[in-house]
């Protein structure tokens, strides 16, 4: 692109003096009487030198087109890549902080797009430059003044453009909030997920009525700079107008006065009338390098931003298997920006082997306990152990690799039915065999087995011939995903909620078979499911208020035990 920018540049000033060659040829030819046969023949070296000129011009326009899609293309994609590699190693602390869905929306705004316009128009600017130059040397060669009026009529544009653009970008930036808004309500219209509810209680008048709300407040906005910036620009188009005019005249008032010849003056006419579209466009591609700079800043900021979960220097070795206990020790956790404790003090000791339920009401922090466990988060104040080293020296890679969770907000992979439970353990994506085998370890095996493609199904409507779940069956499938990986530790939250009695009597039925030597951390609210547990981990408003057996936690008549009484006369009624 260099390259062609500065031969393509070249070709303007080389055509513009070969003409003016030729037309200082032709007066000549006049005034000595030549014949028009025997001065075109004398002219026809300089039309094919302009013909190869201008051939050379448009050759260089196409291969830079060619390169300029060439380049964008793979540009686009490196940007990406950025963004989703950068994604990768932020913890989980920033996708619950609105800030950040700020600023991932401020990179994410046309930032692969406002790039490639960086980059063409640095390589234009070098294309325009080079031709600038030469016609400036020129300008100079018959009139300074001519210079000077170049400066006086577009410098102070210029200066304002600027100042306008980087309002427009100061108020881009900060519409980041209300522009994610205006994406959520459109996607609650256009996303499968919600068009269910979205029919059946009438309320899509609604969302479009939210979304244009939004809509028209940022147009305002918007529209009020571009009538400032509009108006401004007419001012200042019109004084360049004037200087452009009257440069002109001096040309015209030079060649009368003979001071110039006629060829001179139709070069410098060419010269001047190109070199002030020349230097608005080198203005206007300045402001919108500027611009676009400021858009492509945004992407920079995002990609600066650190992890909070660090991984150490000198990683201690992760165990392959839990020797002695996971201890919680003191262990508090306060969500970023948050004032109220999640967990409080918790001290809390798990064995090899051990199956450990965590009961409590909604809110009461179980999960939030799971996310440290496995380092989503790091402990406010505290520690966990892992055999006694704490979890934070430990690669966190590392240790997600001896962890097989479900969530209970897991994924629907709109991926075929092998990928979405390969995924689990994504070195054994080709393992067919090993899939099959934690299907039957979750139950999702028979239901796969009856689909069209079998293992080879995409599952999910979103692409061509794929096949929606039921909910049970999906949960059968994210169940098989955690068995997929070869894991010292199980965590199950709510891994049954979306399974009938009859499924959820059967996948327990040989749970202690599966997870025979390893450890395994359950959430429910089914008692039926936390009473086969080795012990039961009772939290309340962020607290470790029980730790016992089922029988245990019965006889001692706290909040286990009201829960369940609560349960079970439910099913007595």
């Amino acid at each position: 692109m260099a390259l062609l920018a500065l031969i393509v540049g070249m070709v303007p000033p080389a055509i513009a003096w070969t003409k003016k060659l030729m037309i200082d040829r032709v007066v000549n030819f006049v005034a000595e009487g030549v014949t028009a046969w025997a001065g075109l023949e004398v002219l026809i070296p300089m039309l094919a030198l302009i013909f190869c000129f201008q051939f050379v011009f448009n050759a260089g326009m196409q291969g830079r087109n060619l390169v300029e899609k060439h380049l964008s293309a793979r540009l686009s994609l490196h940007i990406n890549k950025l963004i989703m590699n950068k994604a990768l190693t932020l913890d989980l602390g920033h996708f619950e902080d609105s800030q950040f869905y700020d600023k991932l929306q401020n990179a994410q705004s046309e930032a692969d797009q406002r790039a490639m316009n960086v980059v063409t128009l640095c390589f234009q600017l070098l294309q325009t430059g080079m031709t600038f130059l030469a016609f400036l040397f020129l300008l100079v060669r018959f009139s300074p003044w001519l210079v000077a009026i170049f400066f006086f009529a577009t410098v102070p544009s210029f200066a304002l453009q600027s100042h306008y653009g980087q309002l427009n970008f100061r108020l881009l930036s900060g519409q980041a909030p209300e522009r994610r808004r205006l994406i959520y309500f459109k996607e609650q219209l256009t996303v499968d997920r919600y068009v269910k509810e979205i029919k059946l209680f009438g309320i899509g008048g609604w969302f479009i009525q939210q979304y244009l709300d939004e809509f028209w407040p940022l147009f305002r906005a918007d529209m009020k700079l571009a009538k400032k910036r509009s108006a401004i620009s007419l001012l200042w188009g019109t004084l360049g107008v004037v200087g452009y005019l009257g440069a002109i005249g001096w040309i015209i008032y030079r060649a009368i006065d003979q001071s110039i010849s006629f060829g001179e003056a139709v070069l410098y006419l060419e010269v001047f009338e190109q070199s002030h579209y020349i230097t608005q466009d080198m203005l206007r591609m300045f402001l919108q390098l500027h611009e676009h700079s400021l858009f492509v800043d945004n992407l920079f900021v995002f990609l600066a931003i650190e992890p909070k979960v660090q991984s150490p220097t000198q990683p201690q070795p992760t165990p392959a298997v839990i020797q002695s206990y996971i201890e919680f020790r003191g262990v508090s956790f306060r969500y970023p920006n948050q004032k109220e404790w999640a967990l409080r003090n918790i001290d809390l000791s798990i064995h090899p082997g051990e199956k450990l339920a965590l009961v409590g009401l909604n809110g009461a922090g179980k999960t939030t306990l799971i996310k440290l466990l496995t380092r989503l988060y790091d402990p406010t104040e505290g520690q966990i152990l892992i055999d006694g080293v704490d979890l934070r020296a430990l690669d966190p890679d590392e240790w997600h690799k001896q962890i097989g969770v479900i969530f209970q907000d897991y994924v629907h992979y709109h991926l075929t039915a092998a990928e979405n439970i390969g995924v689990g353990q994504i070195d054994a994506l080709s393992d067919r065999e090993r899939i099959v085998e934690a299907a039957r370890k979750g139950g999702a095996h028979e239901s796969i087995e009856s689909l069209p493609n079998g293992y080879d199904t995409v599952l999910g409507k979103w692409f061509a011939d794929g096949q929606e779940l039921s909910l049970g069956q999906w949960q059968k499938v994210a169940l098989s995903r955690a068995f997929m990986r070869d894991a010292s530790i199980l965590i199950l939250d709510e891994p049954t909620a979306a399974l009938d009695a009859e499924q959820e009597y059967h996948t327990f039925q040989h749970f202690r078979q599966l997870t025979e030597g390893k450890i395994a951390i359950l959430i429910s609210h089914r008692f039926s499911t936390v009473r086969m547990a080795d012990r039961i981990a009772v939290i309340n408003e962020g607290e470790l208020t029980e730790l016992g057996s089922h029988d245990e936690l019965i006889a001692r008549r706290g909040l286990y035990a009201h829960l369940f009484t609560i349960q079970a006369e439910g099913y007595k009624a």
